[in-house]
């Protein structure tokens, strides 16, 4: 309850600050003043203050009391409203997810909503940190990260056939630091990297941070398109192809095993390093074919995290790979970052994991996104709009918009209603896929989301 009212308290001067009732360099009210105008405690109008002031918002003078600081900002941010004017690149549904409003719809998004993720366990696995060692709570993780979740993951991937030893895993920070380090070893600016064609945005935006050439191949229901692949592995000679074999993003598609085994033989004859990010398999009903498990971690390192399955605010990540290329990239992350993932984060996850109802979680899980793919495609089909494939799994839906309807267009509209959606293009290094859409269908519960749509669609296609 006092954390509410602390709360009231910055937004009432926030408020104050963005509406110019009060200027830079004006003075607060006094603590006591500001106390009985509100109704609350000094001490909670002590505690706003405090934190406004480490926010920069304001700043204290000694035996005088609060001031507004000069760098406030002259308006909030959701009063700026959505960035409509910002260019539909790879960066386009980040930057408009994370910085939404919290009343925006977002099934262009990501993750899954905060009801959907196993509350209960995390908040288990958080009060039991308070319990935890001094050192865990103030020192630094060791080079590799946590042995204790290093060990579990390595039993998960034996039983998947996948034989590794915990010191064959690196843990990191997120999968997309992963990413980062693995590129920071492998790769040279000007180098070549295949991705598929679409793929999944950020992979685009990590790689264009390393100045490195990027080219596609197109993704079909089973994977790469191998004639296409092949010709550009004797075209570019890339030094890597970055994909998801199992639960495709955008797509949903998964590798066929005759797909796979084609892959890793051109990869050998071609030399070609393969990161395969396995971030979405624990939403596949039973495994499918494996680039890591098929190869053996030879010239495969895999790479995942508990972002879509746990949380996407523990940030914690993995590599899987060969030793050597293991120990090199401890040299990296220690110089990067000096160490791996917060101990906290990596002991959260383990208490998460290890705690008895994890598995269970995941099999809710799959069955309610089982029930909301099927509830999605219905309504998207009703107004036009039309899943390229249903996925064996996960929580996107890759759709083919209507004839004549422009999937830019479309995602504007929708921002200016507080609608965040993905076009085809930001998945697209060849910017071929206008036409395409991709619905997280776990953020799809609203009708509002439904009906700006079609509501849009008709007007676009009239046109």
């Amino acid at each position: 309850m006092s954390g509410t009212r602390t709360h009231k308290i910055i937004e009432a001067i926030q408020r104050k600050i963005s509406s110019r009732a009060l200027v830079a360099g004006e003075k607060l009210p006094s603590i006591r003043s500001f106390a009985g105008t509100m109704q609350v405690s000094p001490s909670t109008v002590v505690d706003a203050y405090d934190r406004l002031a480490a926010e920069g918002v304001i700043y204290a003078r000694r035996g005088s009391g609060f001031y507004v600081a000069n760098n406030t900002q002259p308006f909030t941010i959701s009063e700026a409203g959505p960035r409509l004017e910002r260019a539909i690149d790879p960066f386009w549904v980040s930057r408009q997810s994370l910085d939404a409003d919290p009343d925006a719809l977002k099934p262009g998004c990501g993750w899954l909503p905060a009801d959907w993720q196993p509350l209960a366990p995390l908040r288990r696995a958080i009060r039991g940190l308070a319990r935890a060692d001094d050192a865990l709570l103030t020192d630094y993780g060791s080079t590799h990260g946590a042995l204790n979740l290093r060990r579990l993951l390595a039993r998960q991937f034996v039983d998947e056939g996948l034989s590794v030893t915990p010191d064959q895993i690196l843990l990191t920070a997120s999968g997309t630091q992963a990413i980062d380090l693995i590129c920071r070893l492998l790769l040279r600016a000007g180098d070549t990297v295949l991705v598929d064609d679409p793929c999944y945005f950020n992979f685009q935006a990590l790689l264009r941070a390393h100045h490195v050439n990027i080219i596609s191949t197109p993704f079909s229901k089973t994977g790469p398109d191998i004639k296409r692949f092949e010709q550009a592995l004797a075209q570019h000679k890339p030094r890597l192809y970055l994909t998801n074999s199992a639960l495709h993003n955008p797509t949903g598609a998964t590798i066929s095993a005759q797909v796979a085994h084609r892959v890793l033989k051109l990869a050998n004859t071609h030399d070609l390093t393969i990161v395969e990010d396995d971030i979405f398999s624990p939403f596949e009903p039973t495994l499918s074919p494996r680039l890591a498990l098929l190869d053996g971690l030879d010239r495969v390192i895999r790479i995942g995290s508990f972002s879509k399955t746990l949380s996407a605010s523990v940030r914690c990540g993995y590599i899987t790979a060969r030793p050597d290329w293991i120990e090199a990239l401890v040299d990296l992350q220690v110089a990067t970052s000096f160490g791996g993932p917060s101990p906290i984060s990596a002991e959260l996850v383990y208490g998460v994991l290890n705690g008895g109802t994890y598995r269970k979680h995941m099999v809710a899980l799959r069955n309610k996104l089982s029930r909301a793919r099927s509830d999605t495609a219905a309504q998207l089909k009703a107004i036009g709009i039309i899943p390229w494939l249903e996925p064996r799994g996960g929580f996107y839906l890759w759709c083919r918009l209507p004839d004549g309807a422009d999937a830019t267009q479309l995602a504007r509209h929708a921002l200016s209603n507080n609608i965040i959606l993905a076009p085809g293009n930001v998945f697209s290094v060849s910017q071929s896929m206008n036409s395409f859409m991709r619905f997280n269908v776990s953020q799809m519960q609203s009708p509002k989301i439904a009906d700006v749509i079609a509501q849009a669609l008709k007007t676009s296609v009239t046109k």
